[in-house]
């Protein structure tokens, strides 16, 4: 058991911890939540060592292992295969050891310990972990050196994962991650073995994953049983909730009723009517978002235009002479609400610059209402905010001519009014400082905001904020987002980038992790509907299914392939493990514990491809019944 027994810490003369005391079950997975700057960076810095504290205890049993991901990114030669496989320092030794023990006894005791650690496995499971976050074959053999910050950051989680402490100590671990990354590391902490602290914001990962919640506030934390929904619950039975945050819950719940009687009957939305009643039902008090009157978000009311306000017609865009997006086919009316959905590296920022104008299209035809505004937002503005200078200096630079009462006017409306107008940007929390960029994006009504990664910075209640914000908008809205809540409360249009293209994804959020997660298969567009229709239709769906057929084929095909040359690289592996002498060129020159870590990974390798050789198969047997 995790222990904290009455943690003081003062930084700066400010105490930011008051005799907090918590006892963290075995093997318990805690969500650690609070408001931004309650201190809960500090608490896990307090129990890494980090930080002293000023009082008090942290008891945990000896010997306990702890992990945690440093601030500063791996770097270097090195891939990030070698690197998770080098965070078991346990094994590492090991094999240095077998390859030159000389004594027979001490040999035996080391090959019995890599085998209780399962040591010889280790390559795969390493490959399994960067796979699920994002890294295919040959990013794994990349040297880490050729990646951003944001992939070396993964690599950083994939090496701790790999690792498995006795106590997992994660904060923030989804703000480097899209969506299917996201999905896929929820999956993973639900089964780890060992005890699991997580600071969070993410509603979806704290009900999935967690079986308490560690809230901390003022200075003190108490420990919730249950998940992010139930900690809410309880919370709602100790303080009524105002009546500002009431009036506004049910005009959210309105929205969603309205949503469900105008698009329950209709065949192409109603998926997103089941999807958006699931969402009422499970409606939840929200227990401190009115808590703080400064958490604001109002965004200005555009001028009315007439639709669309962006059309693609085959559009094409890329950087330089190279195209990324391809056959972009897209309308967007003033009162829609898309999501774009697919991995980081698809293209979704690429689609939200072109539509943007920030690139323009090299293929076909971009066509835009001529008085349209469009508010951009991305995680750079936040990061490029002057820290020496104001709100109030930051909105009246980018508001030239306009009077003083108007630039406070919309500071106002994102909670800097009074002394927070003036504060410095420096002093701010990354909350603070998100809306402040938000601020400066609306501030000429848009008729459409693209947001790119909003949440980042934003606790619970503060994303709760916004997405009602958003549903009061009257303009368009794209949004890019590893937040699923966010997405199911705000879009009404999912766009999956994926392939060289943009298609309409025809279904629901569920729909959506179902496929990510290998659930089901995706539909074709057009599958809603009946039979019965006109020989045109008619012909059009069997042009689609041959057309769909042929890609299925062609992709069973290669995975057929893919599987044969794994099953003789194998083979090829197992001569020069238990054959040595008969085996030449660079398999000669390994070392055993070389060949067992390429064995273990190619075995992973060959379970995926065997898994999508199946996978394939079954859809094209699928998709033949139904064409039949």
């Amino acid at each position: 058991m995790l222990s904290i027994q009455s943690l003081t810490v003062r930084l700066g003369g400010r105490e930011i911890l008051s005799r907090a005391s918590a006892a963290i079950p075995p093997k318990g997975k805690v969500g650690l939540i609070g408001r931004n700057g309650a201190g809960k960076s500090t608490l896990m810095k307090a129990l890494i060592g980090q930080i002293e504290p000023d009082d008090g205890e942290i008891e945990m049993p000896r010997g306990t292992r702890l992990g945690y991901i440093a601030q500063e990114a791996p770097a270097g030669d090195a891939t990030p295969f070698e690197t998770v496989l080098a965070a078991d320092k346990e094994r590492t030794t090991l094999l240095e050891e077998a390859e030159t023990c000389t004594d027979p006894n001490r040999l035996g005791d080391v090959h019995d310990r890599l085998i209780a650690i399962d040591a010889y496995t280790a390559p795969a499971r390493a490959s399994r972990i960067l796979s699920g976050l994002g890294f295919d074959e040959e990013m794994q053999g990349q040297p880490l050196d050729s990646f951003s910050g944001g992939w070396k950051m993964r690599v950083a989680l994939a090496a701790l994962l790999f690792s498995q402490p006795d106590v997992l100590l994660l904060d923030e671990p989804s703000n480097h991650l899209d969506l299917e990354a996201t999905l896929w590391l929820e999956n993973f902490l639900k089964s780890y073995p060992a005890t699991l602290l997580v600071i969070s914001h993410e509603r979806d990962l704290l009900n999935s994953v967690c079986d308490h919640i560690l809230h901390l506030q003022g200075g003190k934390v108490t420990l919730y049983p249950g998940g992010y929904d139930s900690f809410e619950r309880q919370r709602a039975e100790r303080a009524a909730q105002v009546a500002a945050a009431r009036a506004a819950q049910e005009a959210q719940a309105e929205r969603l009723r309205d949503y469900i009687a105008r698009n329950s009957a209709r065949a192409s939305t109603a998926k997103q009517a089941q999807s958006r009643a699931k969402m009422l039902a499970k409606m939840q008090p929200i227990a401190a978002m009115m808590e703080d009157p400064s958490l604001s978000f109002d965004f200005p009311d555009p001028e009315e235009l007439r639709p669309p306000l962006i059309t693609l017609d085959l559009a094409a865009v890329g950087y330089a002479e190279t195209p990324i997006l391809r056959r972009l086919n897209l309308r967007i009316d003033p009162d829609d609400r898309l999501a774009l959905l697919g991995r980081n590296g698809n293209g979704k920022t690429t689609l939200a610059r072109l539509l943007a104008a920030q690139l323009a299209p090299m293929e076909g035809a971009m066509n835009a209402a001529g008085k349209m505004q469009i508010g951009y937002f991305t995680q750079y503005q936040v990061e490029e905010l002057a820290g020496d200078a104001t709100p109030l200096e930051h909105m009246t630079r980018a508001m030239p001519g306009k009077t003083p009462a108007a630039v406070r006017a919309q500071l106002g409306r994102f909670g800097f009014s009074g002394p927070r107008a003036t504060a410095q940007v420096g002093t701010l929390s990354g909350g603070e400082r998100a809306r402040l960029a938000l601020a400066l994006v609306t501030r000429d009504a848009p008729h459409m905001l693209i947001l790119d990664e909003p949440t980042n910075h934003l606790d619970v209640d503060a994303r709760e904020a916004l997405v009602q914000a958003l549903n009061e908008y009257k303009g368009a809205v794209l949004l890019i987002s590893h937040d699923r809540h966010m997405v199911e409360l705000t879009a009404d249009r999912l766009v999956l980038v994926d392939e060289g293209t943009a298609r309409e994804f025809n279904g629901s959020m569920e729909d959506y992790i179902d496929f990510v997660l290998g659930r089901n298969q995706p539909k074709a567009e057009g599958s809603a509907g009946g039979k019965g229709g006109s020989g045109k239709q008619d012909r059009r769906a069997n042009a689609q299914l041959r057309e769909q057929l042929k890609g299925l084929k062609k992709t069973v095909t290669e995975a057929e392939t893919r599987v044969a040359k794994l099953q003789a690289e194998l083979s090829e592996l197992d001569r020069a493990m238990f054959e040595p002498g008969s085996v030449k060129g660079d398999l000669a020159k390994l070392t055993m514990g070389q060949l067992s870590e390429r064995r273990g990974r190619k075995a992973s390798e060959l379970e995926y491809a065997e898994t999508a050789w199946m996978e394939a198969s079954e859809a094209y047997e699928l998709a033949q019944e139904q064409g039949a």
